[in-house]
């Protein structure tokens, strides 16, 4: 037996007008999902436990089967581990996003206009990253390059409890009422407005600016945590298993559930990212040895937080064609019987461009038996079924039949 999560994050969304008063996921043309679905348990599952924030860390923790409640520190310091930053306990960890702010003089008064500096390249951001360390990094302060616009400051003998929020809940807002509070607050702010000044003039940040590329303008930090643990994956459920994400979060919590991270080229975190290639990747894992393949996309979160409708569609498009269809028909090819379990990890409406909490709808679906599902897999077919999973890490149990 073969066991599969599909996760479209920020996936689930509200009806909107311009779609004829649907979401996303009804919409979209999925033959593939919808053909499960008929055969699937379909309900509706809550995530993100009560008195979290709804984000990408404590969302997919559960859906990985995790009690966030017994495990989770912050979102940093699981994107640290996949960086390969070797944390202290005394240690605290936090997002360093390359943003793009509006021009005011004075900083206070600019509006959030990118968190993402327009998708800015890996290669590119790193270039940045180098040219800030040689300014921030000492004794206690040390910052690490990462993904696109996603990097990791660390503070030995740090503390927590600052406020501080994260860019995409702020697009084309003023961030003036969202600047760093708390202990190591003023911190924090002058090292932003620092990187203002420095990355002004970058020459990185010409050539976008001429290319027609938004410019990567200063840092944002967010997401502080202290150095995280889990219970390995293999010894908590009995399945070896692997992970493939494009994204250091994701990475990092397989990393530290002990399981193969397995890299995919090709694979960005975003609309274009190469769909069949973590499908192919993930069969060839399972057919190989792997009991379990945890299979994260990005695509629709990161079109929930731009505001872009059409691509949204097109990554569910693309999940369904290019994923479920491979794995599906793969599988079956090998006379492999397999579990699938299909969901986002929040929603990420096109309306607020930000994390909810509101329960997702899920699919579960076993090559060996079929039971009564909906005729499609969306919002509310979900809701109709009056199946409800109160708490998101029983999942994994469901899946794996635990």
């Amino acid at each position: 037996m073969k066991y599969i999560v599909v996760l479209g994050d920020g996936m689930a969304d509200y009806p909107i007008q311009t779609l004829g008063g649907k979401t996303p996921l009804q919409y979209a043309k999925k033959p593939n999902i919808d053909a499960l679905a008929k055969q699937s348990e379909i309900g509706l599952c809550r995530t993100v436990p009560e008195g979290f924030k709804p984000g990408s860390d404590v969302a997919n923790l559960s859906v990985m089967g995790y009690n966030p409640k017994d495990c989770y520190t912050g979102r940093s310091p699981l994107e640290a581990v996949s960086i390969g930053i070797d944390l202290a306990a005394t240690d605290v960890t936090l997002r360093c996003n390359l943003v793009t702010l509006t021009d005011e003089e004075a900083y206070e008064d600019r509006r959030m206009l990118d968190y993402s500096a327009g998708e800015i390249s890996t290669q590119e951001a790193r270039e940045l990253i180098t040219y800030l360390k040689k300014h921030f990094d000492s004794e206690r302060f040390t910052l690490y390059s990462g993904v696109s616009y996603r990097h990791c400051l660390v503070v030995k003998n740090g503390v927590t409890g600052n406020d501080l929020t994260p860019p995409h809940d702020i697009t084309d807002k003023p961030i003036r009422d969202h600047l760093p509070k708390g202990p190591l607050g003023e911190k924090y702010l002058d090292m932003m407005k620092r990187s203002a000044e420095l990355l002004r003039s970058h020459p990185i940040n010409k050539a976008r600016i001429a290319a027609g590329k938004r410019p990567a303008n200063s840092v944002w930090f967010w997401g502080e945590g202290t150095k995280p643990s889990l219970e390995n994956f293999q010894t908590k459920f009995g399945k070896k298993g692997g992970v493939i994400s494009a994204v250091d979060l994701v990475k990092g919590i397989g990393i530290l559930a002990g399981m193969k991270i397995i890299d995919v080229p090709g694979a960005t975190g975003n609309y274009d990212t190469n769909f069949a290639g973590k499908a192919q990747c993930a069969l060839d894992e399972l057919l190989g040895g792997l009991d379990f393949v945890y299979i994260h996309m990005e695509a629709p979160d990161e079109c929930g937080h731009q505001g872009d409708i059409a691509h949204k569609v097109y990554s569910i498009e693309q999940i369904d064609e290019k994923v479920v269809k491979r794995l599906a028909e793969g599988l079956k090819a090998a006379n492999e019987d397999f579990r699938i379990l299909l969901c986002p990890d929040h929603p990420t409406p096109i309306a607020v461009r930000t994390h909810v909490s509101d329960p997702v709808p899920y699919l579960l679906y076993d090559s060996r038996k079929a039971v009564g599902g909906s005729d499609s897999y969306d919002e509310e077919s979900a809701k109709n079924t009056g199946v409800f999973v109160e708490n998101g890490w029983q999942l994994m149990k469901k899946l794996l039949e635990c």
